[in-house]
């Protein structure tokens, strides 16, 4: 629980201290975990299971999805319990070392490629990456916290989210455009992978000790409060329509995001004609983020977040329906609408964390009381099941269109209603998702200029709460 100070309206704020640079740099390392796990999973995780192991496609999808869907229980659960915690190293700190030390060993393990195949293999992976989900939990939902409790000060949570998102491309890049390549090195066999599986390893271990590490130097400008239970938290959530609407928007982006990354191998195999198209692919999809990013920064401030998550949003749009026509129009249209979406996917990193740091101060101002775990663990719940229930769908479109399992030595061709579905699935589905999510974009109305005042301005309101609620 949280003791009031006492409550002085005529007292003056001082300006807010920036963080350490060290602090803005060493919090963004974190995200060469949250960025590679993120990826690599949904980007080569279900081709692993139905083009090495022999998994059939519906089989598959269940043993991508059902690890993922485990967060929607976990996460919040972390999240409270952090809020909870008094150890030593502070609330956050102590998780993400817990993470830093399961989750690479188990993320290795998870492509270890054992004597497996069909179910077997599929249940392996299930058992492995349901653990390395619980890691990743620990280390994820304290992460995202933290922007909101080491300053009050928006532009300052700005600064530390650019690093964040600078740290993000480059995992993303890294990682989807090595991981794939290392994975095929070997002939698209075994070995490649469970080399794949160590090599990502370190990136995560690098990334999340980092994190850990300096982060040591960071302030706790304001301490979170816990939930009771997750009936509590949901019913947190229910009460701030906001967070409820972005929260919507960007679980269907999310989803939209995560069929896309779920078809990309099989789009680099079946359309473009060769697996290792995935890596200018995926390169051509990331390689945009760190040069863009500044400009949706930039547009971001002086358009409003809100504003410039509308560009970002309709230009995901666009680009995924110009991808669906590559069979039509050709590989050099493909590799054009992977560029356009590559753009759209830099501010759609950068935009929503923005919207929810906001959203979160402005629930503390409102309600007086700091619940920025609470709605994390819920966030990114949300997140880590759209992106599970994107590789699960792809997998449903797979099996849906005859798509055929094999194995890295036996390859057998694909019946034309399963190309078209590649195609759609990568593409058209994935269009559909994001045009669906613009409706929730409109319904959120409290843009970041409207619910959190100025600093300094910004602590009197928090002071009048507490003086309105002694009263």
């Amino acid at each position: 629980m949280i003791c009031a100070m006492p409550a002085d309206v005529s007292a003056t704020p001082g300006p807010v201290p920036p963080l350490p640079r060290r602090v803005r740099v060493g919090y963004g390392l974190g995200s060469l975990c949250t960025g590679t796990f993120a990826t690599v999973p949904g980007l080569i995780l279900l081709y692993y299971l139905t083009d090495v192991l022999a998994v059939p496609a519906a089989v598959a999808g269940l043993a991508v999805f059902l690890p993922k869907a485990w967060d929607v229980l976990v996460n919040p659960f972390v999240g409270a319990l952090s809020d909870r915690s008094r150890l030593r190293g502070g609330p956050r700190r102590p998780f993400l070392l817990l993470g830093a030390c399961t989750l690479p060993p188990l993320f290795a393990l998870v492509f270890a490629a054992p004597a497996l195949r069909g179910a077997a293999a599929a249940g392996y992976v299930a058992v492995l990456f349901l653990l390395a989900a619980t890691a990743y939990a620990v280390f994820q939902v304290p992460y995202v916290t933290m922007p909101a409790e080491m300053t009050e000060d928006p532009a300052e949570r700005g600064r530390v989210l650019g690093w964040r998102v600078g740290f993000l491309g480059v995992a993303i890049l890294l990682s989807g455009a090595l991981a794939p390549a290392i994975a095929h090195a070997g002939g698209d066999g075994p070995a490649g992978y469970r080399l794949m599986g160590v090599a990502v390893a370190v990136l995560l271990a690098v990334g999340m000790f980092g994190a850990w590490f300096t982060t040591r130097w960071a302030p706790v400008a304001a301490r979170g409060e816990a939930e009771p239970s997750l009936r509590a938290q949901l019913a947190a959530a229910r009460s701030n329509r906001p967070f409820l609407f972005l929260a919507g928007m960007w679980t269907l982006q999310a989803l939209a995001v995560g069929v896309m990354l779920a078809g990309v191998q099989y789009f680099a195999t079946y359309t473009l004609g060769s697996p290792t198209a995935v890596t200018p692919l995926f390169a051509g999809l990331i390689g945009p983020l760190v040069l863009v990013t500044p400009l949706w920064t930039r547009l971001a401030r002086r358009s409003g977040a809100r504003t410039a998550q509308w560009g970002a949003s309709l230009l995901f749009t666009g680009g995924a329906l110009l991808l669906a026509l590559t069979p039509v129009a050709g590989p050099a249209v493909g590799y054009g609408a992977v560029a356009v979406i590559g753009v759209a996917y830099a501010g759609l990193q950068l935009l929503p964390l923005t919207m929810l740091a906001d959203t979160l101060a402005a629930d503390a101002v409102r309600t007086g009381r700091q619940r920025a775990a609470t709605f994390t663990g819920l966030w990114t719940a949300a997140e880590t099941l759209a992106f599970a229930l994107g590789a699960g769908a792809f997998a449903l479109v797979l099996a849906v269109t005859g798509f055929r399992s094999s194995d890295a030595e036996h390859r057998v061709a694909q019946p034309e209603a399963a190309l078209t579905g590649i195609s759609l699935g990568t593409g058209l589905l994935p269009a559909a998702l994001s045009a669906a999510s613009l409706w929730l974009l409109h319904r959120y109305r409290e843009a970041p200029s409207e619910a959190v005042p100025a600093v300094p301005e910004q602590a009197a309101p928090q002071q009048e709460v507490k003086a309105r609620r002694a009263d």
